[in-house]
């Protein structure tokens, strides 16, 4: 078993907590941090379409970290030599993109887990200064159980191939993207990721990653989906945006103003 105290992610899980994550797409380490400390058990960083580059990421990873959260990183869509590489700086764990078929979840762990798992070449160690491990021969050991892979599934090729995915050795868990799921399918007619075709595959996503032993995780847009879906067997919810609180907490002070 793990002896790292530096993680947080993998053994909340693990011990069958329920991980709520902000998701923070404007590139201020100074606005990841607060979420953080404001109470969220883990902070997201989208590089996928945010506005995320390597020096914000790096000082936002440590930012998290000290605030006591888990720092989570989504890379950029096929980028994974991004995933390697934002777990060196100290991501405890990754979102990849458009996982579509067995291929791809094997790729990605190829880049997220060191052998026998996968293929991720040594470097962590701005991760394992922020984890506090002096001896990096304890991360070698523990890293593939202290960090988490997110496959993401949201398209027509992931569903039908969802419980290879969650099958995938090193995969460690299924996270929906609802916009894009209702995207594909809609063949492109509907953005509504709360549709009856996204919810029914909802359940679908839900099963695969329980007959797998892996995890589920859905992006929702506000805590009251979140809390729902936690009921529904997801255990990892991202809530909201920094933008979307920005805009919320700006809002009825203009409101106020204009009166």
């Amino acid at each position: 078993m793990p002896t790292s105290s530096g993680f947080s992610l993998a053994p909340r899980l693990r011990a069958g907590e329920t991980v709520y994550t902000a998701w923070c797409g404007l590139a201020s380490p100074l606005v990841a941090e607060v979420t953080a400390r404001e109470g969220f058990s883990a902070v997201t960083i989208d590089q996928q379409h945010g506005m995320w580059d390597t020096a914000a990421t790096v000082a936002a990873i440590a930012g998290i970290r000290q605030a006591g959260a888990a720092p989570i990183v989504r890379v950029p869509l096929a980028d994974f030599a991004a995933v390697s590489r934002v777990l060196d700086f100290g991501a405890e764990g990754v979102v990849a993109p458009m996982i579509n078929t067995v291929a791809d979840a094997r790729a990605f762990v190829a880049a997220a887990k060191y052998p026998p798992l996968g293929e991720r070449s040594w470097g962590p160690h701005r991760a394992t200064m922020l984890a506090g491990i002096a001896d990096q021969k304890v991360y070698l050991r523990e890293a593939n159980h202290l960090t988490v892979t997110l496959a993401m599934i949201e398209t027509r090729a992931a569903l039908a191939n969802v419980d290879a995915i969650a099958a995938t050795p090193g995969i460690d868990m299924l996270f929906v993207g609802p916009s894009d799921l209702s995207i594909t399918l809609s063949d492109g007619a509907v953005l509504d990721p709360h549709s009856k075709d996204v919810e029914a595959a909802l359940d679908k996503i839900v099963a695969a990653a329980k007959k797998a032993g892996k995890f589920a995780g859905l992006y929702c847009i506000d805590a009251e989906r979140a809390v729902a879906f936690a009921k529904r067997g997801f255990a990892f919810l991202a809530v909201g945006s920094d933008l979307g609180f920005l805009r919320a907490g700006i809002a009825p002070q203009v409101k106020t103003l204009k009166g």
